[in-house]
């Protein structure tokens, strides 16, 4: 089943199984308009994790805490929207990536985001929401996160094709993240990673930016080696636009694919870590 869904069917849903919306951007955007009932949960965004045990541990108490305050307890279907799909850096999917991770049953991002569905003529609400809190049902963690040690692992087994999303500046070197060129300590890249830029799997809509079909992202795949078998670790700077990347991987059928969460933010921190500098060599 997708996990994405497009506006006409989410209003239609909201009237028949209950339902968390969730709206991941910022408060200001949050407070011009947003989906009737949403609350608003930026740290989706803006939470910087790292991926050694101890920041695995914030981070899934931090976000348990969060998404139970905003009234998810297991029986509720989490729907989450960025303003489009091409706009957060994949935020509304970064918190699809974390609930997976956490276990969370039930999961929808909404396709086109905000601007999809003002698009569609739905209503919209500047009523700030008051939810209901609940007990998060936090059990095991999903198999969907490496961390610096696996990938380094997986440098030195081959057979799993490390994939970066950033943007192009990022990829060659010239700036450090979206935060600033020099945001972080270092610039460059994961060795021995292959690149597609996190935008190759959307295409314009006639509502805004929509993911590409199946055939299209497999196709985009292939530019880097990538088949439905091939085992693939994403990395962006802190794990959303490659959670953006993720979620249609998963959705065209490329079978064994997580996200080391921690991504260049973490990695460019760490001088025992290898990296290429400049602009990259062909193959």
């Amino acid at each position: 089943m997708s996990v994405l869904i497009e506006p006409d069917d989410l209003q239609a849903a909201m009237a028949n199984e209950p339902m968390v919306i969730i709206d991941t951007r910022d408060p200001a955007a949050y407070a011009r308009g947003h989906l009737p009932g949403a609350v608003n949960l930026r740290e989706i965004f803006t939470h910087l994790a790292t991926s050694d045990p101890q920041g695995l541990e914030v981070l899934k108490g931090k976000f348990a805490e969060m998404f139970g305050s905003a009234g998810l307890s297991g029986k509720e279907t989490a729907v989450l929207y960025e303003d489009a799909m091409d706009s957060g850096f994949g935020q509304s999917c970064r918190g699809y990536f974390i609930l997976n991770y956490l276990g969370y049953p039930k999961i929808k991002v909404l396709h086109g985001g905000y601007q999809a569905w003002q698009a569609a003529g739905l209503p919209t609400s500047t009523e700030t929401v008051a939810p209901t809190p609940a007990a998060f049902p936090l059990g095991g963690s999903a198999d969907v996160m490496v961390d610096a040690d696996e990938v380094l692992a997986a440098m030195d087994a081959g057979g799993v094709t490390l994939l970066d999303v950033r943007d192009v500046d990022e990829w060659i070197g010239a700036s450090s993240s979206p935060y600033g060129r020099d945001f972080s300590p270092r610039k460059g890249r994961i060795p021995g990673a292959r690149w597609i830029e996190w935008y190759r799997m959307m295409k314009p809509g006639a509502a805004g930016p929509v993911f590409k079909a199946k055939e299209e992202v497999l196709a985009e795949c292939l530019t880097a080696g990538i088949t439905p078998e091939t085992p693939v670790i994403l990395y962006c700077f802190k794990g959303a636009r490659a959670s953006n990347t993720f979620l249609i991987f998963k959705e065209a059928g490329v079978k064994n694919v997580k996200i080391y969460f921690g991504s260049w933010n973490e990695w460019s921190q760490d001088p025992e870590l290898p990296i290429e500098e400049g602009f990259p060599r062909a193959c």
